[in-house]
């Protein structure tokens, strides 16, 4: 049985965090713990960790999983991290989470990680692509992310991440976190989010480009109605026939609903 308990990693005690990567590292046990526990790992998941940092992650989920994936594009991250644990319980991937395929991997995933940022809107959209692989996803984000991810239509939040996520996956947004929380603190709060990928016979036949280029015509242009927001992409007399109000704007309208006009505008 895997007994990795209390991970440091050689070297790097007292460690920087670099501004380029976006490094903010979690230090604050009471969240670590709180973290650990939503997650809820099992010993035989199949886990990836993005941006493991100083382990403050790794260490509580190697004590509950016999195996552990992390991506780290910091080679003396990477380099600490592989004197730290042997391979057979911890195998580093040093690469840019935005260029990490999981297919490298295997299937029926759990993703975990703080992500930088700086990269988290784009890091999100990469790992969308690959949700069929995908069991579920916990992330430490900017609070303000979250917010948009789970937002709800109407509110002033609500967008095109908000459309897209939704569209793909189950959101519940879990507990906020504080800045100090890290080292150093960021100048924003932070949240954890969890994603839970849909499936595929609940998204139907929705070619995903045709959806976001639907979805980002009508937010490029808020504040017109989706008549003049989606001009060229889907007629008023199509938003009529499905039901749907071309008076409104586009933060009115759910993502289901986006669904059915992006289907109308492929058949139009």
């Amino acid at each position: 049985m895997n007994r990795v308990r209390g991970l440091r990693l050689p070297g790097l005690q007292g460690r920087q965090p670099r501004k380029r990567f976006g490094q903010h590292f979690l230090d604050d046990q009471s969240v670590i713990d709180h973290l650990i526990d939503s997650i809820a790992p099992r010993r035989d998941d199949v886990m990836v960790e993005i941006g493991p940092g100083l382990g403050a992650l790794t260490s509580p989920l190697l004590e509950r999983l016999d195996h552990l994936h992390v991506v780290e594009i910091d080679r003396d991250l990477a380099r600490g991290l592989r004197e730290a644990v042997p391979p057979e319980h911890l195998h580093v991937h040093e690469i840019d989470a935005l260029q990490f395929d999981l297919a490298a991997i295997g299937e029926k995933i759990r993703v975990v990680g703080n992500l930088p940022y700086n990269i988290s809107t784009p890091l999100i959209f990469h790992l969308l692509d690959q949700a069929a692989r995908i069991d579920d996803m916990h992330f430490m984000l900017q609070k303000e992310v979250v917010e948009r991810m789970a937002a709800d239509p109407g509110s002033s939040t609500y967008g095109r991440l908000s459309v897209m996520v939704q569209h793909r996956c189950q959101v519940r947004w879990l507990f906020d976190v504080p800045p100090e929380s890290f080292n150093p603190p960021p100048a924003v709060d932070s949240a954890i989010v969890r994603l839970v990928p849909r499936d595929a016979a609940d998204l139907g036949d929705i070619e995903l480009a045709r959806l976001a280029q639907v979805v980002t015509a009508a937010f490029s242009h808020r504040r017109k109605t989706l008549r003049n927001a989606l001009s060229g992409v889907v007629d008023a007399a199509t938003l009529e026939a499905l039901g749907i109000d071309p008076g409104l704007r586009a933060e009115m309208i759910g993502y289901l609903d986006w669904r059915r006009i992006a289907r109308a505008s492929t058949a139009s």
